[in-house]
């Protein structure tokens, strides 16, 4: 009985190795919050798939893995079955085969071992060395392009501390297999969006790159949105280029890829904010169920109260934005802290101060995770200091969204809101506050 305890033990060890070794999302290192996977689950479908949308498999592969992290193995499987159909159908090749699927066969295989099918496991397991053997990297002691390819693709969700290395996958594929316009494309979106993160300048390289790919992926309206957004950092006069290129996203089926959110941040930044609410109330006029655009034309209602104070607020535009954000809220059930965060921002510019707080109190009651209580600790203290004039509590509410072990945005704004009171030496929670950031960095 011990022997054949034993090499049942060896036997699960070496499925496991074997397991590790595959090229899927179980094994990227991709783990997320809680908060962060439901936000990215409302994401992915917010992309839509009714144009047959290259990256269609991709997106069913990181929902499967995203479902199966919030406990949903049922869609999970699902997920991972639809994707193996979507690469089939999007290749348009003689063979049902190809090396897309290598990726797809890892993750069924490490689904199936997590549900304790371990033939199942082991079949998939085979199916993907067969394929990395029938179909190897053209570069040795690299990965093939298709898998490089989505390995890129999927880090780009994961924040700007993926995305260059990200577009360094992405290079690597494109170096290998040149052909693919998508990728292309994708590469240079990623670039663009790390350098947004950085707060750094785009670099006359990038708009170069950005100028190629959208020559030659025209229909990427989305990439056309950020080229443009690009050229009017530069100081280039866009209006009428946006202007033209609002009415063909108007044509496109709603997706959050078919370029309607970066051109209505092109709107508000360049061309003009009440131009940018006139063009969301357009397109969700044309589109009123879409739960996207109704989280777009929300945003547009919200930067143009925050903003732009220095023209006058009328009420009906609070009240609409109002309207908006009580719509959208219920639409995204589990990823909406940050949408709540700004009604309740909105309604402290109303009338319903009240409506605010309650709002405010709610949300410091409920379970959140280490991200959510970060960002909400950081709001919050905003709200505080600026709406009711409590410093001290402001204060308190910074060194609590900074003692969240945990690096982000929020965390190192409110640190930097600590060290400028300190710095100024005005306040009379200074002693506290030095001594708060000084065991910091013990």
């Amino acid at each position: 009985m011990d022997r054949i305890r034993t090499f049942a033990t060896q036997t699960q060890a070496t499925l496991e190795s074997k397991l590790e070794a595959l090229q899927c999302h179980f094994t990227w290192n991709l783990d997320q919050s809680t908060t962060k996977l439901f936000r990215l689950r409302d994401q992915l479908k917010d992309i839509g798939t009714e144009e047959g949308y290259s990256w269609l498999g991709h997106i069913y592969n990181l929902q499967g893995f995203i479902h199966y992290q919030l406990g949903f193995t049922d869609d999970a499987l699902r997920f991972f079955s639809r994707a193996a159909e979507a690469f089939r159908q999007m290749r348009n090749t003689v063979s049902d085969e190809g090396p897309w699927l290598v990726v797809n066969h890892g993750n069924l295989a490490w689904l199936h071992h997590h549900l304790g099918d371990q033939a199942e496991s082991q079949a998939y397991l085979s199916k993907a060395k067969d394929l990395t053997n029938e179909y190897p990297s053209p570069s040795q002691d690299q990965l093939h392009p298709e898998i490089y390819a989505e390995k890129a693709w999927t880090l780009m969700k994961f924040g700007p501390e993926k995305q260059l290395l990200a577009a360094d996958y992405f290079q690597r594929a494109i170096r290998m297999q040149p052909d693919m316009v998508e990728w292309h494309s994708s590469h240079v979106i990623g670039l663009v969006n790390a350098f947004k993160h950085s707060n750094k300048k785009l670099g006359a390289d990038i708009l170069e790159k950005m100028k190629i790919a959208k020559e030659h992926d025209p229909d990427n309206l989305y990439l056309a949105a950020l080229y443009l957004e690009a050229c009017a950092t530069k100081g280039k006069q866009i209006e009428s280029k946006a202007r033209e290129l609002a009415s063909r996203v108007l044509r496109k089926p709603i997706s959050s890829y078919s370029g309607i959110k970066p051109l209505l941040r092109l709107y508000r930044m360049y061309v003009s904010p009440d131009e940018a609410i006139d063009l969301a109330e357009e397109v969700l006029e044309r589109h009123p169920d879409e739960r996207y655009l109704k989280r777009c034309a929300a945003i547009c209602y919200k930067k143009r109260i925050f903003l732009h104070r220095d023209n006058p607020l009328e009420h009906s535009l609070i009240d609409r934005a109002i309207s908006l954000y009580e719509e959208v809220i219920p639409l995204y059930p589990r990823s909406s802290l940050k949408r709540k965060i700004s009604l309740a921002n909105i309604y402290a510019e109303s009338k319903h101060r009240a409506k605010a707080d309650q709002i405010y109190e709610e949300l410091l009651e409920s379970d959140l995770d280490a991200e959510g209580a970060q960002m909400l600790y950081n709001y919050y203290a905003k709200y505080v200091h600026f709406i009711r004039k409590e410093s001290y509590k402001s204060i308190e509410y910074h060194m609590m969204a900074a003692a969240v072990p945990q690096q982000s945005y929020y965390r190192k704004n409110s640190i930097r809101t600590l060290e400028r009171i300190r710095e100024r030496n005005r306040n009379r929670m200074c002693g506290e506050i030095d001594e708060f950031l000084n065991n910091m960095q013990d």
